[in-house]
């Protein structure tokens, strides 16, 4: 899944049975899914490549080579530009933060930029939206007066297993 829990409520360091209000007690990190990892897009662009040049060696020393070879290149080229565009447009991230007084979501868009929100734990629903949303199965966090949107990008099945772990994270913490 393209969700993990980084440090978990089970295995978060205890101090002599006390936790600071700063110890992080369980961070969850969120991305988009890559079903194309970055071996696999090289090795896509180089069978590409092959497969648009094997024509061209039956054209060797001839005009023609000229003439068809810019477009070939146009088209590896563009097939690159769309790759590596998809790739950085899934560079996003979200990050929740679980600490005893207070509970952070920071999400950094592609572009650098970053949104965060917090609220106190005691306070904070989960919301599970099965209809009605921008998405299926849309997910949300309200608290501190503001309902904030949580793994739009993931599919509807991760999504509803997120629902349950974040339900027990926050039962947990209470």
């Amino acid at each position: 899944m393209p969700y993990e829990w980084v440090v978990s409520l089970d295995e978060a360091p205890e101090q002599s049975g006390a936790f600071s209000s700063e110890t992080v007690l369980a961070e969850l990190h969120l991305w988009p899914f890559r079903s194309l990892p970055r071996k696999g897009f090289v090795l896509f662009i180089a069978i590409t490549a092959t497969m648009l040049g094997l024509p061209l060696m039956a054209m060797l020393g001839t005009v023609i080579l000229w003439g068809i070879l810019p477009f070939i290149a146009i088209a590896v080229a563009g097939v690159w530009w769309a790759l590596s565009h998809s790739y950085r447009q899934g560079e996003l991230t979200e990050v929740l933060t679980f600490r005893r007084d207070r509970i952070d979501l920071t999400r950094r868009a592609p572009d650098g930029a970053e949104q965060s929100w917090q609220a106190n734990p005691f306070w904070v629903r989960v919301h599970f939206y099965p209809e009605g949303g921008p998405v299926p199965s849309y997910l949300t966090l309200k608290g501190e007066g503001r309902e904030v949107e949580l793994g739009a990008f993931l599919s509807e099945e991760e999504r509803k297993a997120l629902y349950s772990e974040l339900r027990e994270h926050l039962s947990n913490l209470r």
